[in-house]
Parts: C-alpha cells; sequence; structure tokens
C-alpha cells in the first residue's frame, strides 16, 4: 500500500506541476517590471510547495517560532538537513528568502524553471568557481533586501545525526553583518528517507525557529566558532524536542 500510496503522491507531483508553472511564468510576466526581488513570485511558490503537504494527511507539519522571522528584516536562514521534504517544509514558513540549491534542480522542468524565475541561487558541490559565485550572488540578495536559506550541512544526512556545517552560510552572514536564525527540521527522515522515494507512513514533522542570532555576535566571533555556536543551538534543540516528545 506504501508504494500505491507513493505513486499516486508522485503522480499528483508531476501532474499538478504543469498548471503550477504556467500561473508561476504569467505571475512572473506580471510582476517582474516591478517587483524586481520577486516577492510574489515566491509567495506563489510558497503555496505551491506547500500544497503537497496540505493535501498528505500523512505529513501533518507544525510551525513553532514563526515569529522570530521579523517581516521586512533579512537574515541568513540556516537548518539541518534530513530529507527531500525539509524543502517542502520550509516553504510553509510563507517568509521571503531566496534558496541556496543544488544547480541539478535548476534543470529539471517546470520547478527548475521556477526556481530560476524566482532567482534563487545555485551551486555545483565542491566546484570552487561556482562557491564562489555562489557567495558573491548570495551577499548582493542580501544587500538587496531579501534573506538566504541553506542548508549549512551541504548535504541530506543519512542517520538523521547532524553533519559538520560548511563556512559559507557563515562567512556570508560575517561579511554582509547579518543575523543568522537557525532553524531546526524533525521527523522528515521519518516519513521521506534520504534514499528512496516510498512515502514511510503518517510522520509528524515540525519547523521550529530559533531566536536570531543578533549581529553583534556575528560579528564578534570567528567564522569557526560561528559556525560551532549555531550548530549547537540546533542540536540542543534536537535533543530537547526528542526528550520532551
Amino acid at each position: 500500500m506504501r508504494q500505491i500510496g507513493s505513486v499516486v503522491f508522485w503522480l499528483f507531483v508531476v501532474i499538478s506541476s504543469l498548471p503550477l508553472t504556467l500561473c508561476a511564468f504569467i505571475i512572473w510576466a506580471v510582476t517582474a517590471p516591478f517587483d524586481k526581488r520577486r516577492v510574489i513570485l515566491h509567495r506563489f511558490t510558497c503555496f505551491w510547495a506547500s500544497l503537497y503537504t496540505w493535501t498528505n494527511p500523512a505529513w501533518p507539519v507544525t510551525i513553532t517560532g514563526r515569529e522570530n522571522i521579523v517581516s521586512g528584516r533579512t537574515y541568513v536562514l540556516v537548518a539541518n538537513h534530513l530529507s527531500l521534504l525539509d524543502i517542502l517544509v520550509m516553504f510553509r514558513l510563507f517568509k521571503d528568502f531566496k534558496w541556496v540549491s543544488k544547480a541539478e534542480i535548476f534543470k529539471v522542468p517546470g520547478v527548475g524553471w521556477n526556481m530560476s524565475l524566482n532567482k534563487y541561487i545555485p551551486l555545483k558541490r565542491g566546484d570552487k568557481a561556482s562557491i564562489a559565485e555562489m557567495m558573491k550572488m548570495s551577499e548582493e540578495t542580501l544587500r538587496s533586501g531579501s534573506s538566504i536559506m541553506i542548508f549549512p550541512e551541504g548535504t541530506r544526512s543519512k542517520t538523521g545525526e547532524m553533519r559538520d556545517f560548511k563556512r559559507g552560510a557563515f562567512d556570508m552572514a560575517r561579511d554582509t553583518e547579518t543575523a543568522i536564525i537557525p532553524i531546526v527540521i524533525q521527523g522528515t527522515s521519518d516519513a521521506l528517507p534520504a534514499r528512496g522515494f516510498v512515502l514511510q507512513g503518517k510522520h509528524p514533522i515540525s519547523v521550529t525557529v530559533l531566536p536570531e542570532v543578533p549581529v553583534s555576535v556575528v560579528e564578534s566571533m570567528s567564522t569557526e566558532d560561528l559556525s560551532a555556536h549555531v550548530r549547537t543551538l540546533i542540536a540542543d534543540e534536537i535533543a530537547r524536542e526528542r526528550a520532551s516528545a
């Protein structure tokens, strides 16, 4: 039954992406002349992605601390990474941000085209030139008034335990004097494991937005210490939530 349910769900994703991609192109064409940061298109994209968790009763999502992301302010948003599903649930925040994402995803028909229209930022793993370009684009994006969303582990954890954080998010926060928002994701690896596309039955999912790490703290630490500090904040919240479950 899980296999059948998974096939139905992914067919729904593919089929629904066709009209939603058309809607995205229309919204982009109408709003691009006056909405340079693509805020309206991104809000539509939040709806598009959220549609798949809203309509799937196996994925009840709880958002806590959303008010910590203050509208009109710019942040580097960082979260732990467990599953492909993390991307969908992060859109449930309905906040203005640009993703840093694998360059390969931008080539996916429909979804990838929409990412390009949104001015999300591609990254080729291990490619120094791509990393340098990502940093440049991210810092320009922050200075333009849009937040950046990034998984500092770089890839999904296969064990459920956090990997070491890469320094890029913390370098850009320091270079642009931008506050950091740590975000904790729980439950997505149970709902959709890092390997495979078979849905695993009903699993509650939670997204907890922690208070910001203010600019004063960002500036006072080295990149290495800042990375370790934010990782500890996320790890401590994961442990606290697991203990109280």
